[in-house]
């Protein structure tokens, strides 16, 4: 199983909206076949993998990351060739959360007559699906914020001026998560300030996220990088935004989507906007954003997972904070992580935590 998570994770970057899946057929204490699944449209894992076995694979023991799906979509159902390899044992990491699954592949192997395990390394399985199962599950993508940071937990100079505060190798590791992503996510005010590209700067990246810009006003530059011509083509722009505006039609001419989402205060409704993403098929967002917009996020309770950049400086207290909130009165109303992970990149901190408490939206 460790193998097939192994060969999962080579999805890592392309999968998307698919789950990233690996699969391993093993015969005589011997690996007959493995695969993974690469990218939508093309086989699953366990089709390579019982490719590769061939009439092996009768008797044999599969490992699989996730329940072998049991519905047509741009591939035939994989628990169908499943069944018809013959094999002794299926030993499964994690049921599909999707809904058109969830447990019916399992039931279908073991009518007939195949002896299947579930749950071996299933955290681990879980783990690397974050957002196809929150997706799933919650109908919302799994949300990452990506904050850059002074050692006194200040992002930009009190004129906005905020590049760079961490290294180089700081600064490439964001390129990993953003990789990973289907969708990076940030506020007009970072725009404005920053001017960003916001694409996945890697040589070997297979594919560019969506960008998201939240605009409730429409005060989106048509001539700002993220509108490049160029790079539209390859990663494209969608501008959420409440107020209508005649610069919607300038910036729907330049090469945007847009999509108007207003709440009751004539802000972009965010509950909203993540129900969208997620219907597209967006399994993880990262958000690269001011105080503004991750205030808002946290205070909302969006934020799945912080991952925190430190650079070993002090800013001072005029400099602009992480996040711009309500004050808080009572220590009880305070944010509560969970640290995951600390390491050093370069001369940088990497901190991963998540929030304690279980989100309500």
């Amino acid at each position: 199983m460790t193998l097939a998570l192994r060969l999962a994770e080579q999805g890592l970057y392309s999968t998307s909206p698919n789950p990233r899946v690996g699969c391993v057929i093993v015969k005589n204490n011997q690996i007959v076949g493995q695969g993974a699944h690469l990218k939508a449209g093309e086989p699953h894992a366990e089709v390579f993998a019982l490719r590769q076995a061939g009439t092996q694979a009768k008797d044999a023991d599969i490992y699989v990351t996730l329940e072998p799906c049991s519905h047509f979509g741009k591939t035939p159902p994989c628990v169908q060739a499943v069944i018809a390899a013959k094999p002794q044992r299926v030993i499964i990491a994690m049921q599909d959360p999707n809904p058109l699954v969830a447990g019916r592949s399992i039931a279908a192997l073991r009518a007939q007559g195949i002896e299947v395990i579930v749950g071996v390394m299933e955290q681990e399985a879980l783990t690397l699906n974050l957002g196809f199962v929150s997706r799933m599950a919650r109908g919302l993508p799994y949300v990452r914020s990506k904050v850059a940071a002074s050692l006194d937990g200040r992002t930009a100079l009190k004129n906005g001026q905020s590049q760079w505060i961490t290294g180089e190798p700081a600064r490439l590791d964001v390129q990993h998560w953003r990789a990973q992503s289907c969708a990076i996510v940030t506020g007009i005010g970072t725009v404005l300030a920053d001017n960003p590209s916001m694409t996945v700067r890697l040589p070997d990246a297979p594919r560019q996220p969506l960008r998201v810009i939240v605009d409730s006003n429409l005060q989106t530059p048509v001539d700002c990088k993220m509108l490049d011509a160029a790079m539209l083509k390859h990663s494209p722009v969608l501008i959420a935004y409440a107020q209508d505006h005649h610069q919607a039609q300038t910036l729907f001419a330049a090469g945007a989507a847009l999509i108007q989402l207003a709440d009751v205060n004539h802000r972009v409704d965010l509950s909203a906007l993540f129900k969208h993403l997620a219907q597209c098929g967006i399994n993880e967002v990262l958000v690269e954003a001011g105080q503004g917009l991750n205030g808002a996020l946290l205070h909302a309770n969006f934020i799945d997972e912080f991952i925190f950049y430190y650079a070993p400086k002090l800013m001072g207290t005029d400099a602009q904070a992480m996040f711009a909130i309500p004050e808080i009165t009572v220590m009880q109303q305070v944010a509560e992580l969970q640290i995951l992970d600390v390491r050093q990149i370069g001369g940088d901190i990497r901190l991963r935590a998540k929030p304690v408490k279980p989100k309500t939206n």
